[in-house]
């Protein structure tokens, strides 16, 4: 496992490199501990300084994670997320070859907040089952979902145990009440305190927020989720496509026929502060 030093590529690169490598092909399990910092150093002939910008770059990546006074250790590639079909979080980690189940945090009724009711289009107050889980998979704590549906729809719901059980599939199977769209917005957030213990990372770490909408065929909102998903354990990928040449304003951005400004579907949209 040499460096080739005449290559015009920086050595901490090649390090890194050869790392995924064998991480990749799993000389390296999850959980496997690395070699330490001077063992590294001692095995590619480079400095310390270039081993830990390798290191820096395998943790941004997602393959490892650092621990004070432990080491660093190998975990799970992240999951990539990105344009999908509308599927629960039993499903997605079945496609990733993990088994998913559920810590049920809370079960219970409650009245609408009004930022609830104005996503669910409910009056202020309306009667809602609340779902909260830390959901896992293969034991591993990958986030915190709250679902809101209005209790009219779901009765019963609360005698059910989602600690095995997918919402969607009791949804369906039960309830007939059967998600065909939705629409999602994801955020990027620091994790609180009490999170941070529940998902076992340090408090103030990256994460990705989600707020779902999910509407039944006659267009109805019927559910809500918010999400909050390791940043360690996901990425985003996008398949980008140029649109054919339309008009644009002075910014570039798209015009319609009454020259207001508008995004597509699946565009990034920046908040203002």
């Amino acid at each position: 496992m040499a460096l080739d030093r005449d290559l015009p590529v920086p050595l901490y690169h090649q390090v890194k490199t050869l790392l995924l490598r064998d991480i990749q092909a799993e000389r390296w399990q999850p959980e496997d501990r690395l070699p330490t910092e001077d063992e590294l150093a001692d095995r590619f002939k480079v400095s310390k300084i270039t081993i830990r910008q390798a290191m820096r770059d395998l943790v941004s990546l997602g393959y490892v994670r650092r621990e004070q006074g432990r080491g660093t250790f190998v975990q799970r590639p992240p999951i990539n997320l990105g344009p999908r079909e509308l599927t629960s979080f039993t499903t997605e980690m079945r496609g990733c070859a993990m088994r998913a189940s559920s810590e049920v945090l809370e079960r219970d009724f409650i009245a609408a907040a009004d930022d609830i009711a104005a996503k669910l289009e409910l009056a202020d107050g309306t009667r809602l089952f609340r779902l909260r889980r830390l959901r896992l998979a293969d034991g591993e704590p990958m986030g915190i979902q709250t679902a809101y549906i209005p209790a009219v729809l779901v009765p019963g719901i609360d005698a059910i145990d989602f600690a095995s059980a997918s919402l969607y599939d009791v949804l369906t199977a039960r309830y007939n009440l059967v998600p065909v769209s939705a629409h999602e917005t994801h955020m990027a957030v620091a994790v609180g305190a009490d999170d941070a213990v529940l998902l076992q990372v340090l408090t103030g770490s990256a994460a990705m927020a989600a707020v779902r909408i999910s509407r039944l065929p006659d267009g109805r909102p019927f559910e809500c989720v918010e999400s909050v998903m390791r940043g360690d354990r996901y990425t985003i990928v996008l398949d980008l496509v140029r649109s054919p040449p339309r008009s644009l304003g002075s910014a570039g951005s798209p015009v319609s026929k009454g020259g207001r400004r508008t995004s597509r579907p699946g565009s990034i949209v920046l908040a203002r502060r």
